[in-house]
């Protein structure tokens, strides 16, 4: 017997994580930003705590009204689902202001840069190597996570737990070649408009890479525990979309930064 309610309403149990979440995030930013100009860096970890914790809290919340409860009806799902895609939008348009300031330097940089792009002094990456390889492991991801969402749908579990692993393992890698990189460069973030944008556009995206593969190894352990069906498994769906939204992201950052910038 299923334990999902029979009703179309919108009933889950009241929350206090946005409360939180909107205080961890205002503590986090203020310390970043004290952080920034060498100040004290403990409103930045008190911060950090503050978010990671009701990060935990809340999802642990949304798993057992989903999956024990039976809270998400049709209507909460739909919800969620809504939720997911104005999140995505929000952050296609933040990663917009990136290619924008990255952009507005290269297209017409300043006497200050020598009036080239790169600037000056800049010697960037060779978009053949490590880029090239990044692009390759983020596409075969791209793939492995499709692998699994279908498996999920004609409910081959263990082709689906197969899928997530493999997705999950070059999520670690990508995210390995990136430190490398930066441990590499020959530039940094205060090297002119040249290593900002490039610090700020990619090490964004290193984060998003980094909070997709905790989404997805979450979704494996839920899958590992058999908290999927073929036909209720938005976190797991959700959990595809930004890694989808990853890639092409990616993908623009490596033909604008990495390729044509160079």
């Amino acid at each position: 017997m299923s334990n999902h309610e029979n009703h179309p309403f919108h009933m889950v149990n009241k929350s206090p994580w946005p409360l939180t979440g909107a205080i961890g995030a205002m503590v986090t930013l203020m310390g970043l930003i004290k952080w920034f100009h060498q100040y004290d860096n403990s409103l930045l970890g008190i911060g950090t705590v503050i978010t990671v914790l009701t990060m935990i809290q809340w999802w642990r919340d949304i798993t057992r009204e989903g999956t024990y409860q039976g809270l998400h009806t049709k209507m909460v799902t739909k919800g969620l689902r809504w939720g997911m895609i104005l999140f995505i939008i929000s952050e296609v348009l933040f990663f917009a202001s990136f290619f924008w300031a990255f952009f507005h330097s290269s297209l017409s940089p300043t006497i200050e840069l020598g009036s080239t792009w790169p600037p000056t002094g800049i010697q960037p990456f060779n978009p053949l190597q490590i880029p090239l390889l990044n692009t390759a492991i983020l596409l075969a991801s791209g793939v492995t996570v499709t692998w699994a969402h279908h498996s999920l749908l004609e409910n081959n579990f263990s082709q689906a737990t197969q899928g997530l692993f493999f997705t999950v393992l070059l999520g670690i890698y990508f995210t390995a070649l990136q430190a490398y990189e930066y441990i590499e460069a020959p530039f940094t973030i205060a090297d002119s408009a040249y290593g900002s944008t490039f610090f700020m556009a990619t090490g964004f995206h290193g984060l998003h890479v980094i909070i997709g593969t905790t989404f997805l190894t979450t979704c494996l352990l839920r899958q590992t525990a058999l908290h999927f069906s073929s036909n209720h498994h938005f976190g797991f769906e959700a959990a595809a979309w930004y890694w989808h939204f990853v890639d092409v992201v990616w993908l623009f950052l490596y033909i604008s930064i990495y390729w044509w910038g160079s």
